[in-house]
């Protein structure tokens, strides 16, 4: 049977200066995906198959655009692969600018190693060109497979794109602009107010709802140096404490506090119990933990107490008692289903 580990991770996250630029970024100023569909060539035998009749065809197009006339049905090369071409077009980019791309195989090719990627036009969500990608393929290794070496059906392109119409953002213009936190918080909001204000001068901050937050140009001010001054401000910054579950990998990143109200819960043959620590009890602790927990196990009962029991010290025990990655997974969604956890648990 095949075995899997847990990874712990717990991290403190206390408070701490943070530059508002790294918890909020300005409305309009944001990324855009290009997709484009193409053809990879110089396969070496490697390409889609003749059932791959988009493949024959749009061979058969691209010929045709440098006048070669050729029937779909006569093509019977396997060195061409018909891809998806994906690049993020980042803001203010200007013509000329190179763009990295993505090339993915969506046919039945078994490698694209030593490709060439033909001029492939890279279109936004609204449908225009934005970009024109070509170049030579780099796979970036191989992966083992059981039937040996693979070589992978994906690949990328370094600069492999050039910008080719650009979208304007007028910012140096508008009276105000906007921030919007990565995260919802009212005190957050409200403390990124404080601070441009007090630090600016002037009462040009304005929080309307605990992710937004408006700023106002000064007259006779320029805009662009008022976006660099405030990104650039330090505030003491908390992050909301969270659990992260990745069933996959069996991995559980918390924050080191996160605590575990007092409760009891059965799970297979295994019963836990947390209470309040009690001299009382002294007599019955097996072993002791970093954080002061103390566990005492009997058969089929797990008990912790601690003046605050925290998630960090019910993974330890349960990993010390050779408790599974899965069973403890389950252990901490029911904690949460029940209320004995507080923070959000997110499952990947």
């Amino acid at each position: 049977m095949r075995k899997f580990l847990a990874s712990f991770l717990f991290l403190f996250l206390g408070a701490n200066a943070t530059q508002i630029k790294d918890i909020a970024s300005v409305i309009g100023v944001r990324e855009n995906q290009l997709i484009g569909y193409g053809l990879v060539v110089g396969l070496n035998g490697t390409g889609d198959g003749s059932t791959s009749e988009f493949t024959i065809q749009s061979l058969s197009n691209m010929l045709a655009t440098v006048n070669v006339k050729i029937d779909p049905n006569d093509i019977k090369s396997k060195n061409t692969a018909a891809v998806i071409v994906t690049a993020t077009l980042p803001p203010f980019a200007r013509h000329g600018d190179k763009l990295d791309v993505t090339i993915s195989s969506i046919g039945d090719a078994k490698s694209l190693q030593g490709g060439t990627l033909l001029m492939t036009p890279l279109k936004g969500v609204d449908g225009d060109i934005y970009a024109l990608a070509q170049g030579s393929l780099s796979i970036g290794g191989k992966s083992t497979g059981r039937g040996g070496d693979k070589h992978v059906t994906a690949g990328s392109i370094l600069q492999g794109a050039l910008v080719e119409k650009e979208i304007a953002y007028d910012i140096y213009n508008q009276p105000n602009f906007t921030l919007s936190l990565k995260n919802s918080s009212f005190k957050t909001a409200m403390d990124i107010q404080n601070t441009i204000n007090s630090n600016l001068g002037l009462e040009m901050a304005t929080a309307i709802d605990p992710r937004t937050i408006v700023i106002a140009r000064p007259e006779e001010t320029n805009l662009i140096d008022i976006i660099g001054r405030v990104l650039e401000l330090d505030i003491d910054y908390k992050a909301d404490d969270k659990v992260v579950i990745d069933e996959r990998t069996g991995t559980i990143v918390s924050g080191i506090n996160v605590s575990v109200d007092p409760v009891v819960l059965s799970h297979g043959n295994i019963t836990i119990k947390i209470e309040p620590y009690s001299l009382n009890d002294a007599s019955e602790v097996d072993m002791d933990l970093e954080d002061g927990s103390a566990i005492s196990a009997r058969p089929n009962m797990l008990r912790i107490q601690n003046d605050k029991t925290t998630l960090a010290s019910l993974t330890r025990a349960l990993n010390k008692l050779g408790a599974s990655p899965s069973d403890i997974i389950a252990i901490i969604q029911n904690l949460k289903r029940v209320g004995a956890i507080h923070v959000d648990v997110e499952i990947i």
